[in-house]
């Protein structure tokens, strides 16, 4: 849920204070008597709070085949079902991949079993969540609509990482629960799988805001674990190969009416989608009119992918104002999980040895 605390740094809020203090033009205002807002400097204004909120899956459901849209009728009866009252936000994610128009109204409804919250309620939206384009993947290439094939050594790579997480795997690895440094990044409050980049719509808490000045552009997610990212516009070089970040390390310029952000330098301890410390992520902002960017990204990493592959999806304005999300500080829960595996492998023990014959 959405929580305030003590903003992340002195440097950035002093940042945001001085581009909160700075002139807007008003909308429609242009340096090329376009309808496009721009700033005063000349740039497409990115600036303001956007939504990534979208139930289109990154990769075509299987069900689909080789179906790239939808009708506009089938996408409006879609919305009409998404929207209605009672719907379970994380589980209509899949809503597409359902065969059968029972399936995919199944995947609408929250199940009744261990029902922490009731999602349809507390993860509803002012303005509901729905499927904002026609395309079935917001995967654009390959045509396919699917992530690219890992190479042999990524599969294998990518092996060990599913026998050691409980996330990746049906049966719940005994070796995920060793230690506090064997539990998922996630759980442990370090980096969330969609705050990138490349970024990705989370599965909540969706509103970012864009600040913007002539030497910096700032993308702030709500929900995330790493600080803001202050992606400089001046032509410095990225950071020494030596030097790796959560983040990787942003280096911005505009292309046109374009801004062009690329990525690199992430550390070995995040595999976006299978990727290693060679992923090369290149993102792209396009303010299109008033309501709307259009945001792009290609993820290249040969020593993981047999190909480069490209998401596009809209960010859409809303009003503010953006809270910052506070997972579990101090990561409390991590002692109490590690508590429950223990006294599991105690009552394992205890009942094995109960079953042994005498010698």
């Amino acid at each position: 849920m959405r929580q305030r605390r003590i903003p992340f740094g002195v440097a950035v809020a002093a940042f945001v204070a001085a581009v909160a203090m700075a002139p807007v033009p008003a909308s429609g205002q242009s340096a090329d008597e376009s309808s496009m807002p721009r700033t005063p400097w000349g740039h497409p204004d990115l600036q303001g709070y956007w939504t990534s909120s979208t139930y289109t899956p990154l990769e075509r459901p299987e069900s689909l085949g080789d179906q790239a849209l939808l009708s506009e009728d089938e996408l409006a009866a879609a919305n009409e079902i998404l929207t209605a009252e009672g719907v379970d936000p994380l589980r209509a994610r899949s809503f597409l991949a359902g065969a059968t128009e029972e399936e995919r109204l199944e995947r609408t409804q929250q199940t009744q079993e261990n029902i922490h919250y009731d999602n349809s309620i507390w993860l509803r939206e002012n303005q509901p969540r729905r499927l904002t384009m026609q395309r079935t993947s917001l995967i654009v290439d390959p045509p396919n609509g699917r992530i690219p094939p890992l190479i042999p050594s990524a599969q294998e790579r990518e092996a060990l990482r599913r026998a050691e997480s409980r996330w990746l795997t049906t049966n719940i690895s005994p070796q995920s629960f060793d230690s506090h440094q064997t539990r998922t990044l996630q759980e442990r409050c370090l980096v969330w799988r969609h705050e990138g980049p490349p970024m990705l719509p989370p599965s909540y808490n969706d509103l970012m805001q864009i600040l913007q000045t002539e030497d910096y552009v700032v993308v702030m997610q709500e929900m995330r674990e790493n600080d803001a990212r202050i992606i400089p516009l001046d032509g410095r070089p990225h950071l020494p190969d030596s030097m790796r970040e959560w983040s990787g390390d942003s280096r911005g310029r505009w292309e046109g009416d374009t801004l062009v952000v690329e990525s690199i330098n992430f550390n070995d301890k995040v595999h976006f989608n299978g990727s290693s410390t060679g992923l090369h992520v290149v993102e792209r902002f396009t303010r299109i009119d008033d309501e709307n960017i259009r945001y792009e990204f290609t993820v290249t990493d040969p020593t993981t992918w047999v190909q480069p592959w490209s998401v596009e999806y809209p960010l859409m304005k809303r009003e503010g104002p953006l809270y910052e999300y506070a997972c579990h500080e101090g990561n409390y829960d991590a002692r109490h999980i590690l508590e429950v595996a223990r006294n599991l492998d105690r009552m394992a023990a205890a009942e094995a040895s109960e079953g042994e014959e005498p010698r």
